[in-house]
């Protein structure tokens, strides 16, 4: 028997409230999901800084920076770069910088009786030496860098070529966002001036 009309009237009601019900729930869950990572992600920092090298190639430069365990060779006040986990240039790989300075120390020594070592071990994410581009993660350290990735690159331009480093991190308790500026544009400017005039050395003077 098909029973009676009313019956399945309300059991039909009853299906398209319960399935009305669930798509209200998906589409909440899914709104939550969404205003979530947006959350997220203006929480924290993100920046970009470049620096021009005029002479080199990109080709010349990228090697340079593809020696991931050879960053104390050309950032500047960074004593100590050691490889500590896998092979320099591969995927995995991690390094120890130690001994670098930072906009905000100079507040930090106010308050500390000796001067403090900063230090960071970081881990190379993924490089292509085709498109001269690798990425890298600070996955420990004293300098409170939570979630840093950056992202660095070497771009081909007329007359050399130049640097670009892309870079995010979680807000750093004692820094304002201008202090992460600062301190990896500076830094940039300084590898960059150090890069090419090895590399101009290396060429040798220009005849005239």
């Amino acid at each position: 028997m098909l029973g009676h009309p009313c019956k399945r009237k309300r059991e039909k009601t009853k299906t398209f409230i319960v399935n009305f019900l669930s798509c209200v729930v998906v589409l909440q869950t899914w709104e939550f999901l969404q205003n979530r990572m947006a959350n997220e992600k203006q929480l924290k920092w993100e920046g970009k800084a470049s620096a021009e090298l005029n002479g080199p190639e990109a080709e010349q430069v990228w090697p340079l920076l593809e020696d991931f365990f050879g960053l104390h060779k050309w950032f500047p006040t960074l004593t100590t770069c050691l490889g500590i986990e896998g092979i320099s240039g591969q995927p995995g790989c991690v390094r120890y910088c130690a001994g670098f300075k930072t906009p905000v120390d100079h507040k930090r020594e106010q308050d500390q009786d000796q001067e403090k070592v900063n230090w960071t071990k970081q881990k190379l994410l993924s490089i292509d030496p085709a498109q001269l581009i690798f990425s890298y993660s600070i996955i420990d350290g004293n300098v409170g860098f939570n979630s840093y990735i950056s992202t660095v690159q070497v771009v081909p331009k007329e007359g050399g070529c130049s640097i670009v480093w892309k870079y995010e991190v979680e807000p750093v308790e004692g820094w304002k966002m201008e202090d992460l500026d600062m301190f990896i544009g500076t830094g940039l400017q300084v590898m960059a001036s150090r890069m090419e005039a090895s590399l101009q050395l290396q060429v040798g003077p220009l005849e005239p």
